[in-house]
């Protein structure tokens, strides 16, 4: 039989056993002298934060300072049992536990065990034994973990047992009893204590992941709005390139080969690109999206939405200065959601308030300010999940603008966006417009010609 058929041979309770074993020689004897010094205490909670820097330096040592207090105790309890020196020697394991707290309990034990020797007063500790083994078994449960602090009441509990059957002397008084009792409701109060303190930080760590993760879904679920509702410009600016590249050739009497084989190239690759658009939109499309009927608004269309906005009871009064001009489909599309949600976060936030719309045409592009005034009157605010700003600040970026929202001083809020639009954008509009008029315009004359 091989090994593995061995192991696989053997009972759960040997199993159990084998691991309590393990455990145990893990705890309590592997390495149980290493130097592993206490940790200063972190200084960020709701009172330490609150501490002035140079207390907050010291408030750190505070689980040391409270080691040294307890040492003192013991040492008061030596000197009030007679003052011996070995009545004092408890102290040591007791200051052992800063750097080496299995350890300081071993020797704890021994120096119980001794004490009782030499005393023969009461087993199996000493009224200064006593002390010093309850705080040190406090520290070291309290420095290591649930499992450790069940094998230290174990093995306390196995000790007293030994010395009660054995050991301990007729007529004399035992303190075993009382130290199993109260050994176990401290053990079990820090062990609870450690339990509740790991699961805080797992929720807390699971917390911060959950919001990580819902920020990242947030933005790819924005993005994907954006692609979405771009998608019937860039399928108009397509469409437009393969009716014209259709077209062109009647456009000219007599065209060569070459020009005709051109332009059926590149009506061809129009119609893929769109083909292939369609594909891209079928895989971001959500499974209820439904497509508009409607065309994509732009700024031309923001005085229903401002109208809109003022029978939900948002008075917003709208300024425009600059030329007024076409923009790209793009900019207009996100200009006009920006200012949709700014003024959506103003009705759900701030109830009661009134709000401002800016628009600059300017020379190198468009500037967006939405402001509105803080929230009056008894309505409360409506929660949000702060998805608007995250789909403001994809749409700016995606046009390699920039935004800001923050809060203004009167207790309102401010959005501030500028898009860039290029001159070669600005002339490319324009050369599309007297395309399609061109086109428009031949296609009259070729009906005409028929």
């Amino acid at each position: 039989m091989t090994q593995t058929d061995t192991g696989k041979a053997r009972s759960p309770e040997f199993r159990l056993a084998a691991g309590a074993i393990r455990s145990l020689r893990q705890d309590l004897f592997h390495d149980a002298f290493a130097y592993r010094p206490l940790a200063p205490m972190r200084t960020d909670g709701p009172l330490t934060r609150r501490l002035p820097g140079r207390i907050r330096e010291y408030a750190a040592r505070t689980p040391h300072a409270v080691i040294v207090a307890a040492a003192l105790l013991v040492l008061f309890i030596g000197f009030a049992d007679g003052g011996s020196l070995f009545r004092l020697l408890p102290v040591v394991p007791v200051l052992l536990t800063l750097t080496r707290p299995v350890g300081a309990w071993w020797l704890a034990l021994v120096l119980s065990a001794a004490l009782s020797v030499v005393g023969w007063r009461d087993w199996p500790w000493e009224p200064s034994a006593f002390a010093a083994y309850l705080i040190v078994m406090t520290v070291v449960a309290a420095r290591t973990r649930p499992r450790t602090a069940a094998w230290l009441w174990v093995m306390t509990a196995a000790y007293v047992l030994f010395s009660e059957v054995l050991l301990t002397p007729y007529g004399y008084s035992s303190s075993g009893v009382p130290m199993l009792f109260v050994s176990a409701l401290v053990l079990l109060t820090v062990s609870l204590l450690q339990v509740r303190r790991k699961a805080e930080q797992e929720v807390a760590a699971q917390q911060s992941v959950t919001a990580v993760e819902r920020d990242r879904r947030t933005l790819l679920e924005e993005r994907t709005t954006i692609a979405r509702e771009l998608h019937d410009v860039v399928a108009h600016h397509m469409s437009v390139v393969a009716i014209q590249a259709e077209a062109a050739p009647y456009r000219v009497e007599n065209p060569p080969p070459e020009l005709e084989q051109a332009f059926v190239t590149i009506r061809e690759n129009a119609v893929a690109a769109l083909t292939e658009l369609r594909r891209v939109l079928g895989v971001v499309r959500a499974a209820d999206y439904q497509a508009p009927d409607a065309p994509q608004p732009t700024l031309a269309d923001l005085d229903g939405l401002l109208a809109n906005v003022g029978e939900a009871g948002l008075t917003v009064e709208k300024t425009v200065t600059g030329a007024v001009r076409e923009l790209p489909p793009g900019v207009e599309l996100s200009a006009y959601r920006i200012v949709q949600e700014a003024l959506s976060n103003a009705l759900r936030h701030a109830p009661g308030s009134t709000a401002r719309v800016e628009i600059a045409y300017v020379l190198g592009g468009l500037g967006l300010r939405i402001v509105n005034t803080a929230p009056r009157g008894l309505v409360k605010p409506s929660p949000g999940a702060g998805h608007g700003i995250t789909g403001m600040r994809e749409r700016v970026a995606m046009l390699s603008g920039e935004m800001t929202a923050e809060p203004t001083e009167d207790g309102g809020y401010e959005v501030v966006a500028f898009i860039p639009v290029a001159a070669a954008e600005r002339d490319g509009r324009d050369a599309e417009g007297g395309a399609g008029g061109a086109g428009g315009v031949g296609r009259e004359r070729e009906g005409d010609a028929a």
